[in-house]
Protein backbone atom coordinates (compact mmCIF):
# COMPACT_ATOMS: atom_id res chain seq x y z
CA UNK A 1 0.00 0.00 0.00
CA UNK A 2 1.76 3.16 -0.93
CA UNK A 3 0.80 6.05 1.30
CA UNK A 4 -0.40 9.65 -0.58
CA UNK A 5 0.88 12.89 1.33
CA UNK A 6 -0.55 16.17 0.99
CA UNK A 7 1.51 18.42 -1.80
CA UNK A 8 2.73 20.47 1.29
CA UNK A 9 3.62 17.75 3.22
CA UNK A 10 6.22 14.77 2.97
CA UNK A 11 8.01 11.71 5.43
CA UNK A 12 11.02 13.95 5.92
CA UNK A 13 9.51 17.43 6.28
CA UNK A 14 6.51 16.34 8.21
CA UNK A 15 3.67 20.11 8.51
CA UNK A 16 5.91 22.68 7.45
CA UNK A 17 3.70 25.23 9.08
CA UNK A 18 0.35 27.42 8.21
CA UNK A 19 1.89 29.71 5.76
CA UNK A 20 3.38 26.70 3.45
CA UNK A 21 1.03 24.40 3.89
CA UNK A 22 -2.10 26.67 2.65
CA UNK A 23 -0.13 29.15 0.93
CA UNK A 24 -2.01 29.49 -2.46
CA UNK A 25 -5.29 30.72 0.51
CA UNK A 26 -3.14 33.51 1.77
CA UNK A 27 -1.95 36.50 0.98
CA UNK A 28 2.25 35.47 0.54
CA UNK A 29 4.37 35.43 -2.76
CA UNK A 30 7.81 33.78 -3.54
CA UNK A 31 9.05 36.56 -1.86
CA UNK A 32 7.28 36.71 1.08
CA UNK A 33 10.29 35.38 4.06
CA UNK A 34 8.20 33.00 5.88
CA UNK A 35 8.71 33.37 9.94
CA UNK A 36 7.51 29.58 11.12
CA UNK A 37 7.63 27.64 14.63
CA UNK A 38 5.46 24.96 12.62
CA UNK A 39 2.45 26.31 13.75
CA UNK A 40 -0.61 24.84 13.00
CA UNK A 41 -2.08 21.12 12.55
CA UNK A 42 -3.58 20.94 15.89
CA UNK A 43 -5.81 18.24 16.78
CA UNK A 44 -9.45 18.11 16.57
CA UNK A 45 -10.44 16.03 19.13
CA UNK A 46 -13.97 14.32 19.91
CA UNK A 47 -15.54 14.79 23.34
CA UNK A 48 -17.67 12.46 24.28
CA UNK A 49 -18.42 13.85 27.81
CA UNK A 50 -19.72 17.35 26.68
CA UNK A 51 -21.43 15.20 23.61
CA UNK A 52 -23.18 13.52 26.80
CA UNK A 53 -24.25 16.38 28.58
CA UNK A 54 -25.66 18.15 25.47
CA UNK A 55 -27.73 15.08 24.26
CA UNK A 56 -29.85 15.07 21.02
CA UNK A 57 -27.36 12.70 19.36
CA UNK A 58 -24.99 15.41 18.47
CA UNK A 59 -21.25 14.91 17.81
CA UNK A 60 -18.67 17.59 19.81
CA UNK A 61 -14.88 17.80 19.10
CA UNK A 62 -12.94 21.01 20.67
CA UNK A 63 -10.01 22.42 18.01
CA UNK A 64 -7.58 22.54 21.15
CA UNK A 65 -4.87 25.07 19.72
CA UNK A 66 -3.53 25.35 22.78
CA UNK A 67 -0.94 22.85 20.97
CA UNK A 68 0.32 25.66 19.06
CA UNK A 69 4.37 26.75 19.97
CA UNK A 70 3.64 29.19 22.31
CA UNK A 71 0.50 27.68 23.46
CA UNK A 72 -2.41 29.31 21.71
CA UNK A 73 -4.35 30.21 18.67
CA UNK A 74 -2.74 33.85 18.17
CA UNK A 75 0.35 31.66 16.27
CA UNK A 76 -1.43 30.89 13.66
CA UNK A 77 -1.83 34.90 12.67
CA UNK A 78 1.51 36.03 14.38
CA UNK A 79 3.45 33.76 11.75
CA UNK A 80 1.94 35.97 9.21
CA UNK A 81 1.68 39.08 10.55
CA UNK A 82 5.22 38.93 11.68
CA UNK A 83 5.98 37.34 8.31
CA UNK A 84 4.48 40.05 6.27
CA UNK A 85 6.64 42.57 8.74
CA UNK A 86 9.80 41.41 7.78
CA UNK A 87 8.98 41.46 3.83
CA UNK A 88 8.23 45.05 4.68
CA UNK A 89 11.73 45.80 5.99
CA UNK A 90 10.37 46.15 9.84
CA UNK A 91 13.02 46.07 12.68
CA UNK A 92 10.67 45.99 15.60
CA UNK A 93 6.76 45.16 16.24
CA UNK A 94 4.35 46.32 19.35
CA UNK A 95 1.55 45.23 20.90
CA UNK A 96 -1.29 45.27 23.36
CA UNK A 97 -2.07 42.33 25.47
CA UNK A 98 -3.60 40.64 28.06
CA UNK A 99 -1.15 37.67 27.55
CA UNK A 100 -1.16 35.23 24.79
CA UNK A 101 -0.84 37.88 21.84
CA UNK A 102 2.45 39.08 24.05
CA UNK A 103 3.72 35.66 24.00
CA UNK A 104 3.51 34.89 20.83
CA UNK A 105 4.36 38.06 19.13
CA UNK A 106 7.43 38.28 21.11
CA UNK A 107 8.34 34.53 19.72
CA UNK A 108 8.01 34.86 16.48
CA UNK A 109 9.86 38.57 16.59
CA UNK A 110 12.52 37.19 17.88
CA UNK A 111 12.46 33.85 15.24
CA UNK A 112 12.24 36.85 12.83
CA UNK A 113 15.06 38.75 13.58
CA UNK A 114 12.79 41.84 15.00
CA UNK A 115 12.74 43.63 18.37
CA UNK A 116 9.34 43.11 20.59
CA UNK A 117 7.68 45.34 22.72
CA UNK A 118 4.46 44.43 24.16
CA UNK A 119 1.76 46.13 26.74
CA UNK A 120 -0.30 44.59 29.41
CA UNK A 121 -2.40 45.96 32.04
CA UNK A 122 -0.32 46.19 35.13
CA UNK A 123 -0.96 43.18 37.66
CA UNK A 124 -3.44 41.30 34.96
CA UNK A 125 -1.62 38.99 33.50
CA UNK A 126 -1.44 35.01 33.93
CA UNK A 127 1.88 34.29 35.10
CA UNK A 128 2.69 31.77 32.42
CA UNK A 129 2.19 34.42 29.50
CA UNK A 130 4.73 37.14 30.98
CA UNK A 131 6.75 34.39 31.86
CA UNK A 132 6.71 33.59 28.18
CA UNK A 133 7.32 37.18 26.96
CA UNK A 134 9.94 37.90 29.25
CA UNK A 135 11.73 34.66 27.75
CA UNK A 136 11.37 35.29 24.59
CA UNK A 137 12.85 38.69 24.69
CA UNK A 138 10.37 41.50 24.28
CA UNK A 139 10.04 44.93 26.48
CA UNK A 140 7.17 44.01 28.47
CA UNK A 141 5.88 47.85 29.77
CA UNK A 142 3.17 47.27 32.35
CA UNK A 143 0.68 50.48 32.23
CA UNK A 144 -1.90 51.06 34.81
CA UNK A 145 -4.96 50.66 33.14
CA UNK A 146 -6.80 47.55 30.94
CA UNK A 147 -5.58 46.13 27.97
CA UNK A 148 -8.10 48.57 25.62
CA UNK A 149 -6.35 51.45 27.21
CA UNK A 150 -3.21 49.88 26.27
CA UNK A 151 -4.73 48.61 22.63
CA UNK A 152 -5.11 52.64 21.75
CA UNK A 153 -1.40 53.56 23.45
CA UNK A 154 0.37 50.68 20.77
CA UNK A 155 -1.77 51.89 17.57
CA UNK A 156 -1.03 55.51 18.56
CA UNK A 157 2.60 54.43 18.61
CA UNK A 158 2.74 52.39 15.40
CA UNK A 159 1.11 55.43 13.57
CA UNK A 160 4.19 57.75 14.91
CA UNK A 161 6.86 55.51 14.73
CA UNK A 162 9.07 52.63 12.91
CA UNK A 163 7.19 49.68 14.44
CA UNK A 164 4.68 47.69 13.43
CA UNK A 165 1.30 46.96 15.14
CA UNK A 166 0.68 42.99 15.10
CA UNK A 167 -2.75 42.82 17.45
CA UNK A 168 -5.43 41.88 15.06
CA UNK A 169 -6.65 45.26 13.67
CA UNK A 170 -3.46 43.81 11.54
CA UNK A 171 -5.32 42.15 8.66
CA UNK A 172 -2.69 39.43 8.53
CA UNK A 173 -3.25 38.20 11.59
CA UNK A 174 -6.91 37.19 10.80
CA UNK A 175 -5.57 35.96 7.31
CA UNK A 176 -3.46 33.87 9.22
CA UNK A 177 -5.92 32.54 11.86
CA UNK A 178 -9.23 31.86 9.39
CA UNK A 179 -6.66 28.26 9.01
CA UNK A 180 -7.90 27.19 11.68
CA UNK A 181 -11.32 27.11 9.86
CA UNK A 182 -9.54 25.01 7.00
CA UNK A 183 -7.89 22.60 9.30
CA UNK A 184 -11.37 22.04 10.45
CA UNK A 185 -13.21 21.12 7.19
CA UNK A 186 -9.78 19.45 5.95
CA UNK A 187 -10.74 16.54 9.10
CA UNK A 188 -14.38 16.76 9.23
CA UNK A 189 -14.17 16.72 5.57
CA UNK A 190 -17.62 19.61 6.01
CA UNK A 191 -17.88 22.14 8.02
CA UNK A 192 -19.66 21.98 11.39
CA UNK A 193 -23.38 22.35 11.98
CA UNK A 194 -22.02 25.03 15.02
CA UNK A 195 -18.36 26.31 15.51
CA UNK A 196 -18.36 27.56 19.36
CA UNK A 197 -16.17 30.04 19.93
CA UNK A 198 -14.88 32.45 22.88
CA UNK A 199 -14.73 35.80 22.15
CA UNK A 200 -12.54 38.63 23.87
CA UNK A 201 -11.61 41.11 21.02
CA UNK A 202 -13.66 39.62 18.62
CA UNK A 203 -10.37 38.88 15.67
CA UNK A 204 -11.00 34.75 16.17
CA UNK A 205 -14.73 34.57 15.19
CA UNK A 206 -14.12 36.72 12.62
CA UNK A 207 -10.96 34.85 10.79
CA UNK A 208 -13.09 31.53 11.31
CA UNK A 209 -15.89 32.79 9.31
CA UNK A 210 -13.67 33.84 6.68
CA UNK A 211 -12.10 30.71 6.46
CA UNK A 212 -15.19 28.92 6.42
CA UNK A 213 -16.27 31.23 3.80
CA UNK A 214 -13.30 31.16 1.36
CA UNK A 215 -13.72 27.34 1.72
CA UNK A 216 -17.65 27.34 0.63
CA UNK A 217 -16.74 29.66 -2.25
CA UNK A 218 -14.01 27.14 -3.62
CA UNK A 219 -16.30 23.62 -2.92
CA UNK A 220 -14.48 22.42 -0.06
CA UNK A 221 -17.78 22.34 1.89
CA UNK A 222 -21.35 22.48 1.16
CA UNK A 223 -22.27 24.39 3.93
CA UNK A 224 -21.32 27.19 6.34
CA UNK A 225 -21.44 26.71 10.72
CA UNK A 226 -23.63 28.90 12.84
CA UNK A 227 -20.77 31.15 14.32
CA UNK A 228 -22.02 31.20 18.24
CA UNK A 229 -19.55 33.60 20.07
CA UNK A 230 -19.47 33.19 23.64
CA UNK A 231 -18.03 35.78 26.03
CA UNK A 232 -17.50 36.34 29.81
CA UNK A 233 -20.32 37.70 31.60
CA UNK A 234 -17.95 40.32 33.31
CA UNK A 235 -16.66 41.17 30.00
CA UNK A 236 -19.72 40.95 27.69
CA UNK A 237 -19.40 44.07 25.46
CA UNK A 238 -21.41 42.72 21.90
CA UNK A 239 -23.85 40.90 24.10
CA UNK A 240 -24.52 43.98 26.11
CA UNK A 241 -24.37 46.40 23.13
CA UNK A 242 -22.18 49.01 24.93
CA UNK A 243 -18.60 49.18 25.51
CA UNK A 244 -17.33 47.95 29.30
CA UNK A 245 -15.25 50.31 31.09
CA UNK A 246 -14.14 48.14 33.48
CA UNK A 247 -14.22 44.18 32.18
CA UNK A 248 -13.50 41.61 34.93
CA UNK A 249 -13.49 37.61 34.76
CA UNK A 250 -11.43 34.73 35.81
CA UNK A 251 -10.82 34.36 32.45
CA UNK A 252 -7.97 36.70 31.81
CA UNK A 253 -7.77 35.86 27.69
CA UNK A 254 -11.22 37.62 26.94
CA UNK A 255 -10.92 40.28 29.57
CA UNK A 256 -11.83 42.54 26.89
CA UNK A 257 -14.27 45.89 27.05
CA UNK A 258 -13.99 46.97 23.79
CA UNK A 259 -13.42 44.68 20.97
CA UNK A 260 -11.36 46.11 18.04
CA UNK A 261 -13.00 43.52 15.57
CA UNK A 262 -16.87 44.30 17.24
CA UNK A 263 -18.36 45.23 13.46
CA UNK A 264 -16.39 42.60 11.88
CA UNK A 265 -17.88 39.63 14.61
CA UNK A 266 -21.44 40.91 14.07
CA UNK A 267 -21.19 41.00 10.80
CA UNK A 268 -20.36 37.35 11.06
CA UNK A 269 -22.90 36.14 14.01
CA UNK A 270 -25.65 37.88 11.43
CA UNK A 271 -24.44 36.38 8.12
CA UNK A 272 -24.13 32.63 10.03
CA UNK A 273 -27.49 33.12 11.34
CA UNK A 274 -25.46 32.55 14.99
CA UNK A 275 -25.66 34.09 18.17
CA UNK A 276 -23.61 36.08 21.29
CA UNK A 277 -24.02 35.05 24.44
CA UNK A 278 -22.58 35.44 28.07
CA UNK A 279 -21.32 33.16 30.53
CA UNK A 280 -20.98 33.46 34.14
CA UNK A 281 -17.19 32.92 35.56
CA UNK A 282 -18.69 29.80 37.35
CA UNK A 283 -19.98 28.02 34.72
CA UNK A 284 -16.78 29.14 32.74
CA UNK A 285 -15.01 27.32 35.38
CA UNK A 286 -17.35 24.19 35.40
CA UNK A 287 -16.45 23.93 31.86
CA UNK A 288 -13.03 24.32 32.53
CA UNK A 289 -12.73 21.32 35.25
CA UNK A 290 -14.89 18.89 33.45
CA UNK A 291 -12.84 19.03 30.27
CA UNK A 292 -9.81 18.20 32.56
CA UNK A 293 -11.21 15.78 34.83
CA UNK A 294 -13.93 13.59 32.13
CA UNK A 295 -11.84 14.67 28.84
CA UNK A 296 -8.10 14.73 30.04
CA UNK A 297 -8.15 18.26 28.30
CA UNK A 298 -6.57 21.37 30.25
CA UNK A 299 -7.12 24.51 28.40
CA UNK A 300 -6.98 27.87 29.90
CA UNK A 301 -9.83 29.13 31.62
CA UNK A 302 -10.91 31.77 28.77
CA UNK A 303 -11.26 28.56 26.05
CA UNK A 304 -13.31 26.78 28.41
CA UNK A 305 -15.92 29.78 27.29
CA UNK A 306 -16.92 27.76 24.33
CA UNK A 307 -17.94 24.66 25.96
CA UNK A 308 -19.18 26.46 28.82
CA UNK A 309 -21.34 28.64 26.39
CA UNK A 310 -22.56 25.29 24.06
CA UNK A 311 -24.02 23.79 27.58
CA UNK A 312 -25.57 26.96 28.26
CA UNK A 313 -27.48 27.03 25.32
CA UNK A 314 -27.64 22.94 24.46
CA UNK A 315 -31.49 23.02 24.11
CA UNK A 316 -30.87 24.99 20.75
CA UNK A 317 -28.92 22.24 19.26
CA UNK A 318 -30.20 20.60 16.57
CA UNK A 319 -30.79 17.16 16.79
CA UNK A 320 -27.50 15.07 15.27
CA UNK A 321 -25.95 17.67 14.59
CA UNK A 322 -21.85 18.35 14.43
CA UNK A 323 -20.02 20.99 16.77
CA UNK A 324 -16.87 22.35 16.75
CA UNK A 325 -15.97 24.11 20.56
CA UNK A 326 -12.67 26.00 19.66
CA UNK A 327 -10.26 26.19 22.88
CA UNK A 328 -7.86 29.28 22.22
CA UNK A 329 -5.43 28.25 24.80
CA UNK A 330 -3.18 25.61 26.98
CA UNK A 331 -4.34 25.24 30.89
CA UNK A 332 -0.62 25.92 31.75
CA UNK A 333 -1.13 29.75 30.34
CA UNK A 334 -2.85 30.23 33.68
CA UNK A 335 -1.71 27.82 36.48
CA UNK A 336 -2.68 29.86 39.48
CA UNK A 337 -6.52 29.51 38.10
CA UNK A 338 -5.98 26.18 37.94
CA UNK A 339 -4.85 25.54 41.57
CA UNK A 340 -6.91 27.84 43.00
CA UNK A 341 -10.23 26.31 41.20
CA UNK A 342 -9.59 22.93 41.58
CA UNK A 343 -12.02 20.81 43.15
CA UNK A 344 -9.93 18.27 43.75
CA UNK A 345 -7.55 18.23 47.22
CA UNK A 346 -3.95 18.65 47.71
CA UNK A 347 -2.46 16.34 50.17
CA UNK A 348 0.75 17.75 52.02
CA UNK A 349 3.09 16.48 55.03
CA UNK A 350 2.73 12.98 54.64
CA UNK A 351 4.98 11.03 56.37
CA UNK A 352 7.39 8.87 53.97
CA UNK A 353 5.72 5.48 54.22
CA UNK A 354 3.83 2.90 52.61
CA UNK A 355 1.16 3.21 55.33
CA UNK A 356 0.59 6.58 55.27
CA UNK A 357 0.59 6.86 50.98
CA UNK A 358 -2.15 3.98 51.36
CA UNK A 359 -3.97 5.53 54.01
CA UNK A 360 -4.73 8.16 51.95
CA UNK A 361 -5.29 6.83 49.23
CA UNK A 362 -8.23 4.99 51.16
CA UNK A 363 -6.74 0.91 51.45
Amino acid sequence: MTLTLPPYQSKLQGWPGLIEAYKSYLPVTEKTPVVTLQEGNTPLIPVPAIAHQVGRQVEVFVKYDGLNPTGSFKDRGMTLAISKAKEAGAKAVICASTGNTSASAAAYARRGGMRAFVLIPDGNIALGKLAQALLYGAQVLAIKGNFDQALEIVREVANKYPVTLVNSVNPYRLEGQKTGAFEIVDTLGEAPDWLCIPVGNAGNITAYWMGFCQYHKIGKCDRLPKMMGFQAAGAAPIVQGNPIAQPETVASAIRIGNPASWEKAIAAQQASQGSFTAVTDEEILEAYRLLASNEGIFCEPASAASVAGLLKVKDQVPTGSKIVCVLTGHGLKDPDVAIKHSNNQFKQGLEPSIEAVAEVMGF
